[in-house]
């Protein structure tokens, strides 16, 4: 089987993790299994999409509730944001992250299942669905991203968005956390919202309603675009089968974080 975890990602991911709990000298119970083959299980389901019930046992990574309970800690523990902002924060050290533009767009996903941040999809015949919002830099690296329901027009996540980069270190002086512009198609045409950015010193680029098509934006945004097409190959977020929004949103810093991994191995 395909190694999901490199030995050089397993160095980053490790001293994050928090302490093994120390066994009991009677009565130890069954001996826990290796952190990094649990992990490996969480992988395996993110990119396949499989049920956690129909983990295979001969990939020998766990039972699908190991996976599933140890990737819900790991979420309220904030780990997987930590891990997204110390990648990020090697792109940063290495001049890869350009943060003269952010580029923001949404795309959705089903959820049969329902649960928290979904709603009917106007796309897709008012099917349950979940949508995933997301910033990248002008070369496509994810720096931020939020969950909602399918029905939640963009502009109502640009804020959250925008504010949710975490500070990103890596060179001399202060860390990074504002990109210099942000731009989104139409879907984000909003004066209120453009006030708002400038105060914060970010320059707002967006589409304007009911103008002809042909801006040229489309030269730049593709990043943002190809970044979610990268999102939704995961099979768990091209079909959300988890009613608690925290997996999902666990799914998708992890989903980052191996998308940072392959602009680190570039």
């Amino acid at each position: 089987m395909k190694l999901l975890i490199p030995d050089a990602l397993w160095e980053e991911i490790a001293p994050l993790l928090p302490p093994v709990t120390r066994r009991r000298f009677r009565f130890p119970g069954r001996k826990p299994l290796e952190r990094r083959k649990v992990i490996s299980g969480i992988i395996f389901v993110l990119k396949t999409g499989i049920a956690w019930d129909d983990m295979p046992a001969e990939l020998g990574l766990g039972c699908g509730r190991t996976c599933r309970d140890y990737l819900k800690k790991l979420q309220d523990l904030g780990v997987w944001q930590r891990l997204h902002t110390r990648l990020l924060t090697l792109l940063n050290h290495a001049g890869r992250i350009a943060w003269t533009l952010g580029v923001i767009d949404s795309a959705s996903c089903r959820a049969p299942l329902g649960g928290a941040e979904t709603g009917p999809n106007p796309t897709d015949r008012r099917k349950l669905g979940s949508k995933h919002h997301i910033m990248t830099d002008g070369n496509g690296i994810p720096l931020a991203t939020n969950l909602s329901g399918a029905n939640t027009p963009d502009i109502n996540r640009l804020l959250p968005v925008v504010t949710g980069v975490p500070s990103v270190g890596g060179k001399p002086g202060p860390p990074r956390q504002r990109v210099d512009k942000v731009m989104g198609d139409r879907a984000y045409d909003s004066e209120p919202h453009r006030r708002i950015l400038r105060w914060l010193r970010i320059r707002p680029l967006f589409g304007k309603r009911r103008t002809p098509h042909g801006s040229g934006m489309g030269v730049l945004r593709w990043v943002v675009e190809r970044t979610l097409s990268w999102l939704h190959h995961f099979g768990r977020l091209r079909r959300r089968t988890d009613r608690l929004p925290s997996l999902q949103i666990a799914f998708v810093s992890l989903a980052c974080v191996l998308i940072c991994w392959r602009f680190l191995q570039q």
